[in-house]
């Protein structure tokens, strides 16, 4: 869904098609989807709101998956370098929560920008098992590469818990579900 209208009714998985880059671009479509479908009818104030003891909130996780899924497709393109942006200066905690001037739409219009992103990145990347190596840091192994299939796995993996998160922290505020 790459589209800035929020979806009325539960995405819906869709048949198959064959071709690997499509199904890979469709699943990770379906579970923003999801994530899309989970904030639908929040105004910002709801969507900033916390709800449990975690920090995450609605907006927040939007924020996150949309620039986790810009950062990777980065590294699809141009490896480890290409992923970070010095000049970002943005605070880290800032990235799971929505600060002041964001929207949800605003959000959600960024979120679908980014999707239009990897669908181009993923249609122009020659080969999806060609590989980079991954940047240095505790959580990889040392030396490990990933290739643009592995990331695509890593953003449906990423977005899917994400949702899940977000089905939390909905039902905490007013008791809609995702998946009822």
């Amino acid at each position: 869904m790459t589209t800035s209208k929020q979806p009325e009714t539960t995405p819906q998985v869709g048949g198959v098609t064959g071709d690997e880059r499509s199904d890979l671009l469709a699943t990770l479509a379906l579970h923003r989807g999801f994530l899309r479908y989970t904030i639908r009818g929040l105004t910002d104030d709801q969507a900033a709101q916390r709800t449990t003891v975690s920090e995450l909130t609605l907006g927040g996780l939007v924020k996150h998956v949309a620039a986790t899924e810009a950062q990777w497709v980065k590294f699809v393109v141009g490896g480890a370098e290409a992923m970070f942006d010095e000049e970002a200066g943005e605070d880290w905690a800032d990235g799971f929560r929505m600060v002041e001037g964001e929207t949800v739409q605003g959000l959600l219009g960024e979120y679908d920008a980014v999707a239009r992103r990897t669908e181009e990145a993923v249609a122009e990347v020659a080969d999806l098992g060609a590989a980079w190596p991954l940047p240095e840091a505790p959580w990889f192994e040392p030396g490990a590469a990933w290739s643009a299939r592995r990331v695509l796995y890593h953003l449906i993996a990423e977005t899917a818990q994400h949702s899940g998160h977000a089905d939390i922290i909905r039902e905490s505020l007013d008791g809609a579900k995702t998946m009822a």
